[in-house]
């Protein structure tokens, strides 16, 4: 059987070619894939650095860039095209195409770098992103659903911080500053480490007269005024640009109202109860795509753990009446929206019909995001390749705005 240049057996094509899911299906079944332990270790990855997901996937921590930092980065190729279509352009499977080229033909260290697809495209009229033909990502139905369910982590991430955003304006509308304190301080008798990121925010440290320090500073420090400004964001309904997301194609879900339920009355603040009626807390919001979410490009633009919680701190979610800004630190979600990503910020190891290793991760829209791969899939790929190595990584969309983005 003829070998090709990392002596695995020579793909063999077939004539006429198969349709892309079943040349998938007879590379898995018949000609068989690389065990993923084989393939991660292959490329210098050691044990404990990668997390087998079923035969053909893994996750890769993000030890491998502390062992590597020193390690040279190989050669970066970025694969765009000059204009988008509604059905593609073959980006992806040149990307994979050249990864393909490069390693099993030429026995070059080569790493392809792509983004992972949302299930709006995939079951629409573009379909998967897994490349096509001999030059796809396998196996391509566990690459277009799911994968190892980085997107549904982020779709949970941000409806948190959305249903966060929705209570506080709930309880605020109704409560007095006395009750939001008690519930949001006193009761816990100090002030977490999230809620000191709010505290340096408004600047109260400043503004103390006996020089307190965010570690010293205690609930009985701040003023009555302090207090109400503390406890009481004041988001303004109509400055809310974050809404809830789900990864599926549904176009009657892009405006609705939230509140309708019977529960979701309030009486208002500063009102008699008996005298003043009961009021519906509700407002028109809606539903983008999951890729779409902030929170996917957090992902994709982080380099850490911790960059990717700060990050995440600072979105702005809303405004105040006075024209402050309201991020998902002042609602304090932001490090429970970090645990629920943490697994979703390692890339995903997988490859293609011919055995070339393929790093997934991410997939912000270009027209409304970067559209490109994760930052640290690019560079884990880059360490592991070396100096001699290639990533080929791809920009989505066209030019003019994934390219664009990837460059800047």
């Amino acid at each position: 059987m003829e070998k090709d240049a990392w002596g695995h057996p020579k793909l063999v094509p077939k004539c006429p070619v198969p349709s892309d899911i079943d040349i998938s299906h007879d590379i898995v079944r018949n000609v068989g894939i690389l065990p993923i332990e084989e393939l991660a270790e292959q490329y210098g990855l050691l044990k404990g650095e990668y997390f087998p997901w079923g035969n053909g996937k893994a996750k890769i921590t993000l030890n491998i860039l502390k062992r590597l930092e020193t390690q040279p980065n190989g050669h970066y190729i970025v694969c765009t095209g000059i204009n988008p279509t509604p059905l593609g352009e073959g980006k992806s499977t040149t990307t994979i195409g050249l990864a393909q080229a490069l390693g099993s033909a030429l026995g070059k260290r080569a790493f392809a770098c792509i983004r992972q697809p949302s299930q709006g495209p995939t079951f629409g009229i573009k379909g998967g992103a897994a490349g096509g033909g001999y030059a796809q990502v396998v196996p391509m139905d566990e690459f277009n659903l799911h994968l190892t369910g980085d997107i549904h982590a982020v779709t949970a991430a941000n409806n948190l911080l959305a249903a966060a955003l929705e209570t506080r304006m709930f309880h605020e509308e109704s409560q007095s500053d006395e009750a939001l304190w008690k519930r949001l301080v006193l009761e816990k008798g100090y002030f977490s480490p999230i809620m000191k990121i709010r505290l340096q925010k408004l600047g109260f440290l400043d503004q103390h007269p006996t020089g307190a320090t965010i570690d010293s500073i205690v609930p009985d420090d701040l003023t009555a005024e302090q207090r109400s400004k503390f406890v009481r964001l004041d988001i303004d309904p109509s400055s809310i640009t974050w809404n809830r997301v789900l990864d599926v194609c549904d176009r009657h879900l892009r405006r609705v109202r939230v509140g309708e339920g019977p529960n979701e009355t309030i009486q208002p603040r500063g009102t008699v109860k008996g005298e003043t009626p009961r009021t519906q807390h509700n407002r028109i919001s809606g539903f983008d795509i999951s890729v779409a979410s902030e929170v996917m490009t957090v992902l994709a633009m982080s380099t850490s753990l911790r960059d990717m919680r700060e990050k995440l701190g600072n979105m702005v979610v809303a405004y105040s009446r006075s024209g402050d800004s309201i991020t998902a630190d002042d609602l304090g979600v932001s490090g429970a929206m970090a645990v629920l990503m943490k697994d979703a910020i390692m890339p995903n190891l997988m490859q293609t019909v011919e055995r070339t290793p393929v790093l997934v991760h991410a997939g912000p829209f270009a027209n409304i995001s970067l559209g490109n791969s994760s930052i640290i899939a690019d560079n884990v790929a880059l360490k592991l390749v070396g100096s001699d190595g290639y990533v080929v990584t791809e920009a989505g969309f066209g030019a003019d705005i994934g390219e664009h983005s990837c460059l800047q």
